[in-house]
Formats: C-alpha cells, structure tokens, sequence
C-alpha cells in the first residue's frame, strides 16, 4: 500500500513540475514576450529617473531591461533622465508629485539627491536604486541597491592589467563629479603593480574625448594601456591611439555592440560587464515584488550585476544579445 502511495504521489509531483509547472511557466513567457501581463495585479505606476544624458547605449540597455519587467508584471512604465544632478532631482519630484507607486533613481552625485529621496519616502513612495551610490542607497532610505560594487569593478580591471603584462595605464573620467567613475579608477589604482593616470575629459563632446586622448599617448609613449569608463567612449579610444601613433591597448567598462565586435576584431582588449539590463529588469521586478508581496532582496546589502571581464573569446556569443539590446 505504502509502494502504491509514493508511486501515485511520485507521479502528481512529475506531473506538477515536468507538465503544469512547465505549462504556467511557458505560458507566462509568451504573455510577456507579446507585451501582456503574466500577472493580474493591480496597474502600478514606477519611475526611473537616471543621471544618463543623451545618446548614451548603456541607459538604453538598462530602459530595454526595466521596460520587459515591466510588461510581465502589469507596470506602467515612465522614465526621465538628466545628466545634470539638480535637474535629476527635480524630475524625481515630479514624480513624487505625481505619486507614482515606485521610484527607480541613480545616486551619481549623491549629495544633490538625499533631500528628494527623503521626500518620496515621506510620501509612502518606495525607493531601489540602481547602477551608482551603492554606499549612499541605505543611508538615504532606499529599500535596495542593485548593481555592481564600482571599487570591485575597479580592482577586477587592475588585476586583469596585471595579467596581460600593463605597466602604464590611463583611466579616462568622462563626468566630473561621478563618484562611481572616481571609485571605479581607485579601484583599478589599488590592484594595478604599475602606474595609473587619471584622464579628465568632457564626456558630451566627442571630438575633445578624442583629442585629449590623442595628445596623452602622444606626450607620453610609455601609456600601455587605456581603460574607458563607458563604452560609448572605447571605439573613440581606439581612434586616438590610432591618430596618436600608439600601442596602447584599449580596455572598456561597460558592454555594447561596438564593443563586442571590437572584442572579436581585436581592437579592444576586454571589457568589464555589469549587466545594465538585468539592472533595469530586476529594480522593476523587485519593486513589484515589494508592492506584491512585501519581498525584498539584498538583506541591506547591494545585489551586484558584475563585474564581469569579458574578453575575445566571450565576444561571438554576447554579439547577438548586444544588437538586440540586452546586454
């Protein structure tokens, strides 16, 4: 009797998990993937409001990430984004005032935004920050912080430099003020045996990127290396090595399509990936979770995306996911 009963019950839980389980699951996907709601609750309205300015492909990838959370779970979606720290802080209020059921915000200048983050939690608005001011996020009152640890990212960089042999390296800030740039160099500084320089350049303007790499590695042939904070900025990196003469390797922060195939053709030596749609995807999906279910991730701590190295081995398989815009 007791051999019939495991047998029976064996059988419900194959059937629950291989047959039901998978049916629900496929279900859900393909209601997601045709832009409908794979839940029934209620329409919540959550803001992302970022420091990115315009033209920028990682914020981009991080708003393809949030806009699919976002349609399984019944989320209206609304994001903002101003490069400058006060207008930044003046669209988070706009939301507030909107009274928006959730707030997605960076903290790149952190300081220009305690005062608003305060207000929405006043308001009963629930705050996860994303990409930058992981240290801040808590204090500030944020529910979570997600993703990647910048001083880690930084040592990761150092020590992949010390693998391949660098002995000078050029750590190029496109954003004055950004305390996730100032923290990603040090942390390269901290790891790296050889000599690290920091680069300060106007990130909204292209050719001047370009000409003062240029005139870097043209005053200074002993640079070996050049590592980028953004990958907007490696492809213009290579240009000016290329200008300038030099055999300095180029290296990136961040992931797109430009910098996958400059990965496979070369041109680039590797890239440190923190994942920006997953960040998007996850701080909209754990706000619904929180609203839902009173769920909440991290335990206090940050939830990191990264870093992840990625070099030319990695490029072929990552280049289909970078022209659709997910990583």
């Amino acid at each position: 009797m007791s051999a019939v009963l495991v047998a029976v019950l064996g059988a419900s839980l194959a059937g629950c998990s291989s047959t039901g389980g998978k049916r629900a699951e496929d279900a859900r996907a393909a209601q997601a993937a045709g832009g409908r709601a794979a839940v029934n609750t209620p329409r919540w309205t959550f803001a992302m409001v970022t420091h990115s300015g315009d033209g920028d492909t990682f914020w981009d990838i991080v708003q393809n990430g949030a806009e699919q959370a976002a349609a399984k779970d019944n989320i209206k979606f609304v994001y903002g984004h101003d490069k400058e720290a006060q207008r930044q802080s003046q669209l988070v209020q706009s939301y507030i005032d909107q009274k928006v059921d959730g707030l997605i915000v960076t903290l790149a200048k952190p300081d220009a935004m305690k005062d608003v983050v305060a207000k929405a939690e006043k308001a009963g608005i629930p705050v996860v920050t994303v990409n930058s001011g992981a240290e801040e996020s808590k204090a500030y009152g944020a529910l979570s912080h997600i993703g990647q640890d910048e001083t880690v990212a930084g040592e990761a960089v150092g020590d992949e430099l010390n693998k391949r042999g660098r002995k000078k390296a050029l750590c190029v800030l496109h954003e004055q003020g950004n305390v996730g740039h100032e923290q990603r160099c040090a942390g390269t500084a901290k790891t790296f045996k050889g000599d690290l320089q920091k680069l300060y350049v106007e990130g909204t303007n292209m050719p001047d990127v370009q000409s003062s790499i240029e005139s870097k590695l043209q005053a200074d042939p002993s640079i070996d290396s050049v590592v980028t904070l953004g990958a907007p900025f490696a492809p213009t990196a290579v240009k000016a090595k290329e200008q300038a003469g030099s055999k300095a390797e180029i290296d990136t922060f961040d992931l797109n399509a430009q910098v996958a195939g400059g990965l496979k053709d070369g041109s680039l030596g590797f890239a440190v990936d923190q994942q920006p749609y997953l960040q998007g995807y996850e701080a909209v999906d754990l706000l619904w979770l929180y609203k839902y279910n009173s769920d909440m991730l991290g335990g206090g701590k940050p939830v990191l995306t990264g870093p992840q190295v990625i070099t030319k081995k990695d490029a072929t398989a990552l280049q289909e996911y970078t022209k659709r815009g997910t990583r």
